[in-house]
């Protein structure tokens, strides 16, 4: 098993979502209205800030337009 904290998980996850949201060219807004989350949330996501459920890892890979497991790359 991968010895990292959860702090560095979540911040690894939001790199992710930030550097997919980015290369989609799209703002945390939109992110947001396409993943049906509040904006404020996909800031503290992106942040790492928060440990989400898997229920919104599937919202967010879908509105990003990728495979929920490209945002775990890393973890």
């Amino acid at each position: 098993m991968n010895n990292k904290s959860m702090n560095e998980i979540t911040k690894t996850f939001g790199k992710n979502v930030k550097s997919f949201r980015l290369e989609l060219g799209i703002s945390q807004e939109d992110l947001a209205l396409r993943a049906h989350l509040h904006r404020t949330y996909i800031g503290s996501v992106e942040r790492g800030e928060r440990n989400i459920s898997l229920e919104n890892i599937i919202c967010i890979a879908s509105a990003l337009q990728v495979a929920p497991s490209d945002l775990l790359k890393g973890i």
